[in-house]
């Protein structure tokens, strides 16, 4: 009999011939209603999916239909992985069932959705392309082109405001890094947010600066001190004869010929490179590829120096207010806590005491 027949061997009598044509039919209508099951599981709805893959493979697997048949048991397949979001899978099997039979139009629109939805937007315009070439009029694989290039373009507009922000974060890291200056980990990040320095066009750095009245740790903000500006400048204009007191200081010690600058140094947590990039991005574009922070051997390591400090609090120094604020920002052990942070106090006050004598630390 033909099931004892060797494999690869050529039937010799008409009996062995019509058994092979028997098993042959056998296996056809064995495929034909595994493909009928799955398209009936498929309209039982999702918990039946699984089954309607299950019927869809074993009919494939049956491998005695035409192409042009399993090109629709390719493409049925395809549709229900895409209904269970298995979208490569459900690309795989369109594109199998296009190459079987490149007239299959339902082939050509789940390649594309499919495509679509893993992003491949190329892909999905290139599958919607050769669709409309033999289907030019198909309202469904128009409409689905239009949507694919919306898309596209959606993206290129993101890919565009992306490089362009991190052209500019880059520009702006570089210019920290050529200054010797040393950004840190954020402190007081409540009170400064997501602002960041701003590079102009002539190079030049304009800091937002926090100002903390430690007496009270009040704060205020100087929101454009330019690294060029020295401190006198803003502190003539903030604590001018014509400005208002500050509301809690009811004793009037804040007065311009009062008040001193101090800030902590030998203190905070250096940020490697990609940090110091990733910061500078951050809340200029909505996401970013991970590729975008790839870094070469050695990007993320620390040699500045200053990875800790001695003591919690590390050292006060006295801002000299005839200084710029880049020399400051450039003192050897200043760590910039992502923003510029000063603590004001008066020589007026009695807490200036305290604070003199080391009882007082940021809370």
């Amino acid at each position: 009999m033909a099931l004892w027949m060797e494999k690869d061997s050529e039937p010799t009598t008409e009996s062995e011939k019509a058994d092979l044509e028997a098993i042959a039919a056998l296996k056809e209508a064995a495929a034909i209603e595994l493909k009928e099951q799955g398209n009936q599981f498929v309209k039982m709805g999702k918990k039946h999916y699984a089954d309607a893959v299950g019927c869809y493979t074993r009919a494939i697997n049956q491998k005695v239909l035409s192409d042009s048949d399993n090109s629709t048991l390719f493409a049925n397949r395809a549709h229900v992985n895409l209904l269970l979001g298995n979208y490569r899978r459900a690309l795989t099997d369109a594109e199998e069932a296009i190459r079987l039979c490149p007239s299959n139009l339902k082939a050509y629109y789940r390649a594309a959705k499919a495509a679509f939805s893993l992003n491949l937007l190329v892909e999905a315009a290139s599958h919607c392309e050769r669709g409309l070439e033999r289907f030019p009029s198909n309202e469904e694989l128009n409409k689905f082109r239009a949507q694919v290039d919306t898309q596209k373009k959606k993206q290129e507009y993101r890919n565009a405001k992306v490089s362009k922000a991190l052209a500019a974060a880059k520009d702006l890291a570089s210019a920290v890094e050529k200054r010797g200056l040393k950004l840190g980990k954020a402190m007081y990040q409540e009170l400064t947010g997501l602002r960041k320095p701003i590079l102009d066009e002539s190079g030049i750095l304009h800091w937002p600066v926090l100002l903390l009245y430690a007496e009270v740790m009040s704060s205020d903000f100087i929101e454009d001190f330019c690294e060029t500006n020295m401190f006198s400048l803003h502190l003539d204009v903030m604590f001018s004869a014509s400005s208002l007191p500050l509301p809690w200081d009811s004793y009037h010690n804040y007065t311009r010929e009062a008040v001193e600058l101090y800030y902590q140094a030998g203190i905070g947590t250096l940020l490697s490179k990609k940090e110091v990039l990733k910061h500078l991005l951050e809340g200029t574009v909505d996401s970013l590829a991970d590729n975008f922070f790839e870094e070469k051997d050695g990007e993320n390591d620390v040699d500045n120096g200053i990875s800790s400090t001695s003591s919690i609090y590390g050292k006060w120094i006295k801002v000299d207010e005839k200084k710029t604020l880049l020399d400051v920002l450039q003192h050897t052990e200043y760590i910039i806590p992502t923003i510029p942070v000063f603590f004001v106090v008066s020589k007026k006050s009695s807490f200036y005491k305290e604070f003199k004598a080391g009882k007082w630390s940021p809370p």
